[in-house]
């Protein structure tokens, strides 16, 4: 073997840690996405809310991300390698169209009502926030606790809404923040409104979130009655009676739920059943 074959193939340790170091130093992780869920007791008052967040590792032989290494003196390697993804633009993170998911729809007055949440991506700086804070006056939407844009800056939005007829949608339950919990147990948390325009209708319509092990949520009524919510797909038998279960896009630790109340009564309480 010549002497230009042993500097070939025989490198020292240095030599391959400095060169994986040298690669290493190449490579862009993008952001995590994040996305934003809520979490609260039944009988807690004081709410806490947080946001999941992934954190990309750059490890020799991760499947995380792929590294582009050069070709080590006298091996047979990919000479092409792999770059790591660029950061996913705005649109691909829904920061200024929304995730929107139904959760029911029903008849009040012979006019349809429907229930509905929308997550909004995070905004990575200014630019993004302002275009985000602008989409969302558009719709009649007020993001928690963010009097301006800079605000928004890498926190998720949701707001679960209820439209009547022709009306703008109105949101009932909505949070802006940057930390979450999962829901766990019989955790509960709901607000109860209207189907449509009357007083009548007044607390007639419960919306809330329970965790994703949650198969059943029963709605007690003032008149002593009462309504069960379970999971469901699509809108067909429990789609009629409003009530239901249903996963939302965007949260991934916790599922939404309706109950609606027959003519008469109101919301007074609800639990995890099952």
């Amino acid at each position: 073997m010549t002497s230009a074959d042993r500097e070939n193939h025989e490198m020292t340790q240095s030599d391959i840690a400095f060169l994986l170091a040298d690669a290493t130093d190449e490579v862009e992780i993008g952001i995590a996405p994040v996305q934003q869920v809520m979490r609260a007791g039944r009988r807690r008052r004081a709410r806490r809310w947080a946001v999941a967040a992934v954190t990309a590792a750059v490890v020799a032989g991760a499947t995380g991300a792929a590294l582009a290494f050069p070709e080590l003196p006298g091996g047979h390697g990919n000479r092409q390698g792999y770059m790591a993804k660029p950061p996913s633009p705005p649109q691909a993170r829904h920061v200024y169209d929304p995730q929107r998911t139904e959760l029911a729809r029903g008849t009040y007055r012979g006019k349809e009502w429907h229930v509905a949440v929308q997550v909004w991506g995070a905004p990575r700086d200014e630019a993004e926030a302002d275009r985000q804070f602008d989409a969302m006056a558009a719709l009649g939407l007020e993001p928690a606790e963010a009097r301006k844009p800079a605000d928004l800056i890498g926190k998720v939005s949701f707001f679960a809404t209820r439209g009547w007829d022709d009306n703008r949608p109105q949101q009932v339950m909505f949070n802006t923040a940057k930390d979450f919990e999962d829901f766990t147990g019989t955790d509960l948390e709901a607000a109860a409104t209207r189907l449509g325009s009357g007083g009548e209708s007044s607390g007639r319509l419960v919306i809330g979130m329970v965790a994703k092990t949650a198969r059943q949520v029963t709605c007690h009524w003032k008149d002593g009655t009462v309504t069960v919510a379970e999971p469901a797909d699509g809108f067909s038998a429990q789609g009629t009676t409003g009530s239901a279960i249903r996963p939302v896009a965007g949260f991934r630790t916790a599922n939404w739920f309706v109950c609606t109340a027959p003519a008469g009564t109101s919301y007074s309480a609800a639990e995890v059943t099952k």
